[in-house]
Order: C-alpha cells, then structure tokens, then sequence
C-alpha cells in the first residue's frame, strides 16, 4: 500500500485529533505523545483495552476521513486519493470499499525510561527531520508543543 499525503490538510487531521480527544474522554486512552505526520501518525499511549481502542479509531476515522474527501470542494486530489483507498479495499482480505489505515498496528513496549526518551525524541522530531519546521515545539499536530512548556492541541499526560 502506496503512503498518501493526505494530512497536508488541517480538516484531515483535526478529525484524527477530535477522535483522540474522544478515546481519551470515553474510552479510557492515555496520551502521553503523539505527531500527526503528512502521511502517517505516532502515538505513545496506553489503555487496558488498547487493541479495541485502535481498531475503533481506525474504523471511526477511516469513513470520516473518506466522507471528507468525498465532500471537501477544495480537495485537488480528490479522484486520486479515493482511487488509492479504494484500490487498497479490493486488495484487502476484507474487501473493503476503502481503505485508509494500514492493517493493524505496530505497537512496542517501552519497558525503560532510555527507550521512552528515545522514542519519545523520535516522535517529537519527526517533523524537524522532514524539514517542516525548525523545532518540534512549532509542529501544530504534535504534542511537543505541550513537553516545550505550553499548551498544545490535546490533552496528554507527561511523561516522567
């Protein structure tokens, strides 16, 4: 499956971050970090219903996500973008209409404290990495923004 650029748009992303505020509000998800890529996202979390929590993210923001397209006036890549998301329903097993996340998740315990500070450094400079901006901190999807001592876009836990 082809990565498509779709977080270029902040209506795009700002579902993806409406739904986490949900998860965090009502199904018990902890956010300790997380980044909203161009084309992809990394999240520190935990939950004891993690795997149900990330697969109903993921169902939830996919047919958002592709409504959004469907009906976004300004969206130049429209024909594209739903001809990729589609192509990747009939490849899957499932058969999907369209198909916005890849399947399943990659999750990886942080186990001590040097793993969660490499990560966590990881995550944060993803976009000064790609030449996005200057600091992590100036990334709006992203809470660096709250670790650099301000408040950033979703509510999140420190981690310590």
């Amino acid at each position: 499956m082809q990565w498509a650029d779709v977080f270029t748009r902040r209506e795009y992303s700002e579902i993806v971050c409406d739904s986490l505020a949900y998860c965090q509000q009502e199904k018990n998800l902890t956010l300790y970090a997380w980044c909203i890529m161009t084309n992809h996202m990394h999240l520190i979390c935990s939950s004891p219903t993690l795997p149900d929590i990330i697969r109903d993210f993921k169902k939830y923001t996919s047919k958002k996500l592709i409504k959004s397209i469907q009906t976004n006036l300004q969206e130049s890549r429209k024909g594209w973008l739903l001809w990729l998301f589609k192509y990747a329903g009939e490849a899957s097993a499932k058969n999907e209409d369209y198909k916005f996340w890849q399947t399943g998740y990659h999750p990886v315990l942080l186990h001590n404290n040097m793993l969660m500070e490499q990560k966590l450094n990881y995550l944060h400079n993803n976009p000064v990495t790609a030449g996005f901006v200057e600091e992590p901190e100036h990334w709006h999807y992203s809470s660096a923004k709250d670790y650099s001592g301000n408040v950033g876009r979703l509510s999140i836990t420190f981690i310590e």
